[in-house]
């Protein structure tokens, strides 16, 4: 199973500025290399070839046009699977190390415009105050509708510190709103963690990087110095998490479940699709690194814990969720969840390129599929909002993605209407949330309603259980 683990690299979520985020992983399709070539279809594409070669109104070069092709193919199958030229396999593989040059927001493509899936915290976009939902519609002076979701990247990459200017369109806004960014060298904390009130403690995971489950070992261990003991709650915060390195996923989930138990499993056409992985260190350690999850303190296992979501919380972040909610380990708050259920596997091609191809599907422990549905809340808490005249972001997910694959056991995993329901103040003397970047980190906490409602859970469970 290790060999399976190092021979390919898996993807936990779509395109990051372009950038995605890999664990390796094998599959090589090969179910059907003994069928028969589709002679007619091969013979339409030479001829489609031959036609653009000689009628097209400028010369084009025969590498770009199978470049396009291979393209084509691949952003034909579903919203993630992507041909990887030379530029961005190599920021894939840089961005796992939580660097690389950008923007800093996690997007995709729909009806022929960028969507942003979430901007990430603490990068020029985040600061701007771009949005969940916000659809890009021009970068400079170029419209986006026409370039391929690579293309869109490659201009919104750039050197540090030159200017971009996006033009957005967001739900409730009456005309386009243009915001000038500076790009910069995104520079990604994926583990931030501080002490709510006595005995409580928060852990927001950002990304899924290399190093997330080493990370969390150190704010664990951090966050009981604080407290100078055990913890009586623990608030782990994945909202606008979308993804990352699956093998961070099964650590972090590890660090809080016994060990063995099963955190996820991926069915696929290939034998190497189907992987049970489990809260074991050979699947989150990766070469020749040591457990470190061996020395966690022992209350992690035990200790009271509510996990936030929200409709940015994708792919490893679902994963987590997902299974410390059936284990019965935490409780899940927060809003639905983005619904990305699928593995992508990073298959190189031996030039310098390589393509970006969804290979299987993942299920939690209770056999649910996640893909287009995502994960429902225990307890539904909206975000808050200023005033009753300010609108809630346009929420993207999945589901809403052209071409996205169905969900396998759709009859299974349909959201439901049984979390309890909390209802977010609506009045600006009731909660003064902040644009983000604007207000220091420990402000922004103590003003956020979700976080304020699950340490209010956390203390109310804690009375109960000392009744």
């Amino acid at each position: 199973m290790r060999g399976k683990l190092r021979n390919f690299s898996l993807i936990a979520l779509g395109a990051i500025f372009g950038i995605a985020v890999s664990l390796n992983f094998s599959a090589v399709a090969n179910k059907d290399a003994d069928a028969p070539l589709p002679v007619d279809e091969l013979r339409e594409f030479t001829e489609v070839f031959g036609k653009i070669k000689s009628d097209y109104v400028e010369p084009i070069e025969d590498k770009k046009l199978i470049n396009h092709a291979i393209n084509g193919m691949l952003s034909g199958l579903d919203p993630h699977s992507a041909y990887l030229d030379q530029d961005a396999f190599k920021d894939l593989q840089v961005s796992t190390q939580g660097e690389f040059g950008g923007l800093g927001i996690e997007v995709g493509m729909e009806d022929g415009f960028v969507k942003v899936v979430s901007p990430i915290e603490d990068t020029p976009a985040y600061i701007a105050g771009v949005k969940s939902g916000d659809l890009i519609i021009k970068l400079d002076d170029t419209p986006v509708k026409g370039l391929t979701l690579n293309d869109a990247v490659k201009r919104m990459r750039g050197k540090p510190n030159s200017k971009i200017t996006l033009t957005l369109l967001r739900k409730g806004e009456p005309k386009p709103l243009v915001i000038t960014l500076t790009r910069a060298v995104i520079q990604i904390k994926s583990v931030k963690s501080r002490m709510l009130d006595p005995n409580y403690g928060y852990v927001r995971i950002t990304q899924f990087q290399e190093h997330t489950g080493e990370d969390l070992v150190k704010a664990l261990e951090g966050l009981s110095k604080q407290n100078k003991g055990p913890l009586q709650g623990l608030v782990l915060d994945l909202r606008n998490d979308p993804g990352g390195l699956l093998n961070g996923a099964v650590a972090v989930s590890a660090a809080f479940l016994p060990k063995d138990a099963l955190v996820v499993y991926t069915e696929g056409r290939t034998d190497d699709a189907k992987m049970r992985l489990t809260a074991n260190k050979e699947y989150y350690v990766r070469g020749s690194q040591s457990d470190y999850l061996k020395d966690l303190p022992a209350w992690t296992k035990t200790v009271p814990m509510i996990v936030l979501v929200n409709g940015g919380s994708a792919s490893a972040s679902e994963i987590v969720a997902g299974a410390l909610k059936d284990h019965k380990r935490s409780i899940i708050m927060g809003t639905q969840t983005f619904g990305k259920g699928s593995v992508q596997s990073i298959l190189p091609l031996g030039n310098g390129t390589a393509i970006k191809l969804t290979t299987a599907r993942y299920y939690t422990p209770s056999g649910n599929s996640i893909q287009a549905k995502g994960i429902t809340p225990d307890i539904a808490v909206e975000e808050a909002t200023v005033n009753q005249a300010e609108k809630q972001p346009l929420s993207i997910r999945e589901a809403d993605l052209e071409g996205h694959l169905i969900n396998d056991k759709d009859s299974i995993t349909k959201p439901n209407d049984s979390a309890v329901k909390l209802q977010a103040p609506k009045k600006a003397t009731d909660v003064k949330p902040g644009k983000a970047g604007t207000l220091d980190p420990e402000t922004a906490i103590k003003q956020d309603y979700q976080v304020t409602q699950a340490l209010n859970l956390l203390k109310g469970l804690q009375i109960i259980q000392h009744r």
